[in-house]
């Protein structure tokens, strides 16, 4: 199975979300990046939400919340 092409993302945050994420991601016993893909991930998972990524979208759950 061939490696799943990665893409670079760049944002700014506060000092707060840093300190947060570095502390998290070495709990966890993973990158930044890889913290923050574990989080991003159950959440969609426990909304519902699914990638289209052929068409770069994601779909709302069946049910949005308001």
């Amino acid at each position: 199975m061939a490696a799943e092409k990665t893409v670079s993302v760049s944002f700014r945050v506060s000092a707060r979300f840093k300190a947060l994420l570095e502390a998290a991601a070495t709990r966890e016993h993973r990158s930044q990046t890889n913290m923050l893909e574990a989080l991003l991930f159950a959440y969609c998972e426990a909304e519902g939400l699914e990638a289209d990524v052929a068409n770069e979208t994601a779909s709302p759950p069946a049910e949005a919340h308001a």
